[in-house]
């Protein structure tokens, strides 16, 4: 197994340390992408990597993917610009969104981006019309349980409608495959059995139909490192392999995983300015904290306290940060809804203070590009590369 290099790594902390940038921003260390890379390919050597490019579409971090042979999951025409930008061969560019302006199909095609998933008989039809060439990768509806933040309430389709879709691919002379996503930041490892035994059973009536799937995709699902733990890489890796063994003994002549958070998570780290503590009255052991980024510069996933970032401060490990206690932690917008946690027990330094930096680690993938554009006259999160 690869070595795993600590986080934040030596280079992000001495630009933390040496740099002047203003905050907010996130700085990603691109060696420690390479890093993680390196990992999922070890523990799922039969599987090809397709970058989820939503997690982070940072030039850099496209550009190392692209010397290290990754291939790339896009969600709309701008991710395909920037991977083309990066140097990706269109040829390994999967456009996954289930969701797709029929113009948008058609430019994808003309660039020679040739697989396209859909989950929905007229979302197949769109794609049968404009580029009859391609192949189709066929979303199965997952519930997601275990995962910190689930995708199931807008994408996939139940297994009848799986074999369906596939019936009608081949019908339309076009290749297809299986995929499903058990959720970002999954938990629990019998996910991908517990669903595999439902693509068997799938792929299994669909060859009694003359529409076998040729490729299968199993989609990301694999960690950041967030407050509560989550299982090593090479665990995650010994329950896909065990899975695959299990249910497609004779394997698949192609398999896919899009990894987008375990690629960048742990990478990067966002810098993050103490505007204002306050307590709502004097008898409050509960401190607000104001930070200068919040739900809407970054900070999405902090939804309903899904992920939970650790956080660091200036006082941790000093004489005057042995006292701690509970805060909530909200943004600088003037939205109510801009309050990452209220509820999730966080405890910081008494000592914590305006203009004190606080340091939201792991947070490389879904900040950059969950930030708005000028809510509230604020500008979006900055980003940086070491």
């Amino acid at each position: 197994m690869t070595p795993v290099q600590p986080y934040p790594s030596s280079k992000i902390d001495t630009f933390l340390r040496e740099s002047d940038a203003p905050t907010p921003y996130v700085v990603v260390d691109v060696d420690l992408v390479e890093e993680r890379y390196l990992q999922l390919v070890e523990v799922i050597p039969s599987a090809r990597v397709y970058y989820a490019v939503k997690a982070n579409p940072g030039l850099p971090v496209l550009e190392r993917l692209v010397r290290l042979g990754s291939a790339f999951d896009v969600a709309s025409p701008a991710e395909i610009d920037r991977c083309l930008l990066a140097g990706a061969d269109p040829a390994h560019i999967s456009y996954g969104n289930t969701i797709k302006k029929r113009r948008d199909i058609a430019d994808a095609a003309s660039c020679g981006v040739s697989r396209y998933t859909v989950d929905a008989i007229p979302e197949l039809d769109k794609v049968a019309d404009v580029a009859p060439d391609a192949s189709i990768c066929v979303r199965l509806r997952h519930d997601c349980g275990g995962a910190d933040w689930p995708l199931s309430r807008k994408f996939g389709c139940e297994p009848a409608d799986v074999l369906r879709l596939l019936a009608l691919s081949a019908e339309a002379g076009m290749a297809a495959g299986i995929s499903f996503h058990v959720g970002s930041q999954q938990r629990d490892l019998d996910s991908w059995d517990e669903t595999l035994q439902v693509v068997a059973e799938i792929a299994r009536r669909a060859e009694q139909l003359g529409a076998a799937p040729t490729f299968l995709n199993l989609g990301g699902g694999f960690p950041g490192t967030y407050r509560e733990k989550a299982p090593t890489i090479a665990a995650y890796g010994a329950a896909v392999r065990n899975a695959l063994t299990k249910w497609f003994p004779a394997g698949f002549a192609e398999v896919m995983v899009e990894p987008g958070r375990y690629l960048v998570a742990d990478a990067g780290v966002l810098r993050s300015e103490v505007v204002l503590v306050s307590r709502r009255s004097p008898e409050d052991s509960e401190r607000w904290v104001y930070l200068d980024c919040g739900k809407f510069h970054g900070l999405a996933e902090t939804m309903d306290e899904a992920i939970r970032y650790r956080l660091r401060t200036p006082h941790d490990g000093t004489a005057d940060g042995a006292a701690t206690g509970p805060v909530a932690l909200a943004g600088p917008t003037c939205d109510s809804a801009d309050v990452m946690y209220e509820k999730s027990a966080y405890d910081l330094p008494l000592a914590l203070a305006e203009g004190d930096m606080v340091d939201i680690l792991s947070a490389g993938a879904y900040t950059t590009t969950y930030s708005s554009v000028g809510f509230n006259g604020f500008p979006p999160l900055e980003e940086h590369f070491v």
